[in-house]
């Protein structure tokens, strides 16, 4: 038992840097930011696997040895236990005087008729308890074992939940906008991370669109602009010709298809643009979502466009706008491009715009919100100034020498971030907390105990009770509990009083003696 708590504790030590660096399983672009800015640590931590503390080598050694160590604990203090209640409380020691309480009185009720009371009134009290020799040896308690037991299989069971789903765990996730949906496939994730041993094929099959999302925000007082709720009103079905359903998630309150649960994880806005060639075609006409870069939802994306595009002289090209967008803007002259609130008041977006290679065709992975300049020319004004501007809804930024417009539309949609997420054992693991619980509480607050009444005929023939207890633990309340077991036992074998003899004349006053 020794060995299993020191490795808990080393455990509950190993996990420490699992929550103070950063870990690449759940944030890799902050791992790399903490290797380029830490050059001489980095490398050491990358080395003793601080970067993927919960599957480095030395975790899952202490992990397996608290197993082995655990069940090693579990097994012989089973048996032990077992035998214990198959067998029968321990015989009465021969001197209950010795023991941290004790009891004893005279009585006129035969030893039999004692021994009868008493293994009635035991049993009462639920207490384990049978005749041995001259003596009652009853026991109590025996829930504080099988509590430390619980305890410990509880412990194995999260162990193993907690085992179970980091192999088998699945996370992804996916912005969707408002009319926009979603199909449980792992080609349609924006960003999907696994176990180990997880296979696509255990994909709970499912589909959901994205039908209105919903925010409010506090309008006055110290908290103004804090959201309040956050809904998204979906259609879901399940497998591929399940039945169409509707309901709304909730922040917390995910929708659970099977052994997946959806979360609602963020929300921003998707203003509509459209981008026109100098002949006046659309190339683009879509919602664009942005990235929120603060509270008030101040957001930052790109648009691109990747294919349809040619030039004034009709040479193949790609555009691509560095856009901000703000939902509440302060008006002119009232400040710089950030939002004043979260909620779609007075939008603006702010562009300008590039041309020449988006990079796309290199076949080198990119971020679709942001834009990558290195191939692209800035479109530039005829004095020479960066084109640029801020536009309202319905308003027209047209391109410099006939090279086409983008058009701010007056349709702002809203999106929502989703986290599907798939943990098998999770209801194991909570089932061997509770049970952890519920075992420590018992093994804590409940008291083993064992008392003994010896009722034996002393030299004048009188019956001498004897009544004792032991805790197997110290407890304060063992002497109160064998002083009421007493007093019952006492009301059917009372204190012999000593009465005079009748054989014995009573005294007689001599003669003369002076009459009072």
């Amino acid at each position: 038992m020794r060995v299993a708590l020191i490795l808990l504790f080393l455990l509950s030590l190993g996990a420490i840097p699992g929550s103070l660096i950063p870990q690449s399983g759940t944030d890799a672009a902050k791992v790399q930011e903490f290797k380029d800015a830490h050059t001489t640590l980095g490398p050491v931590y990358d080395r003793l696997g601080l970067f993927h503390v919960y599957s480095s080598v030395w975790f899952s050694a202490i992990y397996i040895l608290l197993f082995v160590s655990l069940i090693g604990c579990i097994v012989p203090r089973t048996w032990q236990f077992v035998g214990q209640l198959r067998g029968r409380p321990p015989g009465a020691p021969k001197r209950l005087n010795r023991l941290p309480a004790y009891a004893t009185w005279r009585t006129g009720a035969e030893p039999e008729q004692v021994r009868e009371v008493a293994l009635k009134v035991l049993e009462r009290r639920r207490f384990r308890a049978h005749a041995a020799g001259d003596a009652v040896a009853a026991e109590k308690g025996y829930l504080r074992e099988t509590g430390n037991l619980l305890f410990h299989i509880a412990l194995i069971v999260m162990l193993v939940a907690f085992a179970w789903g980091q192999l088998f765990k699945s996370e992804g996730n996916k912005l969707i906008v408002e009319g926009g949906g979603f199909s449980n496939t792992l080609a349609l994730y924006d960003d999907f991370k696994s176990g180990s041993l997880f296979s696509t094929d255990d994909l709970t099959p499912f589909s959901f669109d994205l039908k209105n999302f919903t925010g409010t925000y506090e309008l006055t007082g110290p908290n103004k602009g804090t959201p309040r709720t956050y809904q998204a009103d979906v259609t879901y079905s399940v497998g591929a010709y399940g039945k169409e359903k509707k309901t709304t998630v909730k922040v917390n309150e995910p929708l659970e298809i099977g052994d997946s649960k959806v979360y609602l994880t963020a929300h921003g806005y998707a203003p509509v643009v459209t981008v026109r060639d100098g002949k006046g075609n659309v190339v683009l006409h879509d919602a664009v979502p942005m990235l929120p870069l603060d509270s008030n939802v101040t957001s930052q994306g790109a648009i691109k466009v990747m294919d349809g595009y040619r030039n004034a002289r009709g040479v193949k090209e790609q555009l691509g706008f560095a856009a901000f967008f703000v939902p509440s803007f302060a008006g002119d002259g009232n400040g710089t491009m950030f939002s004043q609130f979260p909620a779609l008041l007075n939008p603006r977006l702010a562009v300008s715009a590039y041309h020449g290679s988006l990079g796309v065709d290199a076949g080198i992975p990119q971020n679709v919100y942001q834009l990558d300049t290195s191939r692209l020319k800035q479109f530039k004004t005829a004095k020479g100034a960066i084109l640029k501007q801020r536009l309202k809804p319905g308003q027209t930024m047209k391109l410099p020498n006939g090279a086409g417009s983008i058009t701010f539309e007056k349709d702002v949609k809203e999106w929502a971030n989703f986290q599907v997420t798939q943990q098998p054992g999770s209801d194991w693991a909570l089932a061997g907390a509770f049970g952890a619980i519920l075992g420590l509480a018992g093994s804590l607050f409940i008291q083993r105990r064992r008392v003994w009444v010896r009722a034996t005929t002393g030299a004048d023939g009188v019956t001498v009770v004897e009544m004792a207890g032991l805790g197997r633990s110290e407890s304060a309340k063992l002497p109160e509990e064998l002083g009421d077991l007493a007093a019952l036992v006492h009301e059917q074998a009372p204190t012999k009083t000593d009465e005079p003899d009748p054989a014995v004349a009573p005294p007689v006053p001599a003669e003369g003696a002076e009459k009072q």
